[in-house]
């Protein structure tokens, strides 16, 4: 029986569209809801609401999954009323098939508020591949840990390493909230202190009656040869700020900030800038980040972890001075790379966006 072009055609048609990954996801997902032919996808088997303000998320993830190194983080893509919103959190490694995800609820956090009060078991989140450099290497003597609020997660997931590759070295953390009941993984930290002579433990309370100082030098003069040590601090900004210049004579220091330092005068003042590529001009709040700037005049410039880390949103500044929100540092030079994230417009810009 002769074939014609056309019905060929036709059929290689159907068949594309049998073999679409959309498709083909989409019964897959009706069998089990982690199937996939191409998604990072994890299942919540358990949820853990035990700290104040934080929830805690146990996942079973598929094959497509990709463990990151301790210490890094992965985009968590969610679905909330039809809307897919893309946040960036560190995770733990429980086992072969499973991670552990520590969300804090933010003062209008759309995303984290969802996954502190409507996250169900059996709902789905899906990932994507993992970055940072805040992870363990071959030749640290001493280690040193900083972490304020939610900045103890990967905190969390680093000592959770240092234990598999044998707690050789010796590891101390200092760890800030508000009140007891913010103290995420405290019991566990307190029993790890008991078993291991390598490990030590320092938590400060702000808020409580009588309150603990926050990160100060005097808290900090008693460590022995911190020029040997490696130092990681994760928290606001501000906490972060003031952790690098306390420790900079560390021989390794490094950090991750959740939060911004916004201008006082980020509600008074305003800035215009020019989009080149769209062919547009916008005016967005002087000292406000870029990023949030532009969200907020209805456009979507790509973007993933929201923190400065991940680099996503980088694109050229061709012109006019932008202030990094993390260590306040401001940058008027041309033709320069600019995270629209982490960063504010001091004055009018024209950016390749």
């Amino acid at each position: 029986m002769h074939t014609s072009i056309s019905q060929i055609k036709s059929k290689i048609s159907l068949l594309n569209s049998v073999l679409d990954n959309d498709m083909a996801n989409f019964w897959l997902q009706r069998v089990n809801a982690i199937w996939s032919v191409d998604q990072a996808l994890g299942r919540v088997v358990a949820i853990d609401q035990s700290v104040a303000s934080m929830t805690s998320l146990k996942l079973k993830v598929n094959r497509h999954f990709k463990f990151g190194q301790a210490g890094q983080h992965h985009p968590v893509i969610i679905v909330i009323a039809g809307t897919r919103y893309e946040r960036s959190y560190s995770l733990t490694q429980v086992d072969a098939q499973h991670v552990l995800l520590s969300v804090k609820k933010m003062t209008g956090g759309l995303v984290s508020t969802y996954l502190n009060e409507k996250i169900n078991i059996g709902d789905v989140l899906e990932f994507g591949q993992p970055y940072g450099d805040m992870c363990l290497t071959g030749q640290m003597k001493s280690l040193l840990l900083f972490a304020a609020g939610s900045g103890i997660t990967p905190m969390y997931s680093l000592i959770t390493q240092w234990l598999i590759d044998g707690a050789s070295y010796p590891v101390q953390l200092f760890y800030w909230v508000k009140k007891h009941e913010d103290a995420a993984f405290k019991n566990y930290l307190e029993q790890l202190q008991q078993q291991h002579a390598n490990f030590k433990f320092n938590i400060y309370y702000t808020q409580e009656q009588p309150a603990d100082r926050r990160l100060n030098q005097e808290q900090i003069q008693h460590i022995d040869h911190l020029e040997q040590c490696h130092v990681y601090a994760c928290g606001p900004s501000a906490f972060v700020n003031t952790a690098e210049q306390l420790l900079k004579s560390a021989q390794v220091f490094k950090s991750e900030a959740f939060s911004l330092n916004s201008d006082m005068n980020a509600s008074t003042e305003t800035v215009q800038v020019i989009l080149t590529k769209s062919n547009t001009t916008v005016t967005i709040p002087k000292g406000q980040s870029i990023l949030v700037g532009l969200e907020q005049q209805n456009l979507k410039p790509t973007h993933g972890c929201r923190m400065g880390i991940c680099n996503k949103c980088v694109c050229q500044k061709v012109q006019g001075a932008s202030r990094n929100l993390v260590n306040g540092s401001t940058n008027h030079e041309p033709r320069n790379s600019l995270k629209i994230c982490v960063n504010s417009a001091e004055t009018d810009l024209i950016i390749d966006l």
